[in-house]
């Protein structure tokens, strides 16, 4: 059974950092893109960041671009989203999400992932 799980949400004031993990379970996660969106409320979801199955190519929002920081450990499979200098603005439920993929390039699209998982709440305060 194919599963993700976030964690590491919370709440933190602006200037502060968070580490969300997402870890995944039920298959080859290193065949996998992952990725992380955020949903604030009465707004679509977005794309925040990517990245590739082998961890060599990253892609970014550009309004988190310099703050936040993509990585994954295919070992562990986990993927993680070090943000830092949080601002008002970025609270939302972000979510991680997969795509069965081994290939280069940005998929920022909601419909192109194939899986993903709960959402974990950043409240970032003023």
């Amino acid at each position: 059974q194919v599963q993700l799980v976030e964690s590491g949400g919370g709440l933190v004031q602006a200037g502060g950092s968070l580490r969300l993990s997402c870890a995944a379970s039920g298959r080859t996660f290193s065949n996998y893109y992952m990725g992380w969106f955020r949903q604030a409320p009465g707004k679509e979801r977005e794309f925040v960041t990517a990245i590739t199955w082998d961890g060599g190519n990253t892609y970014y929002a550009d309004s988190v671009k310099g703050r936040f920081t993509i990585s994954r450990d295919n070992a562990k499979n986990t993927v993680y989203l070090q943000m830092n200098s949080l601002k008002p603005e970025d609270t939302a439920v972000y979510y991680c999400a997969e795509k069965f993929s081994t290939l280069r390039g940005v998929y920022y699209r909601v419909g192109e992932y194939d899986y993903w998982g709960q959402g974990t709440q950043v409240t970032v305060s003023s």
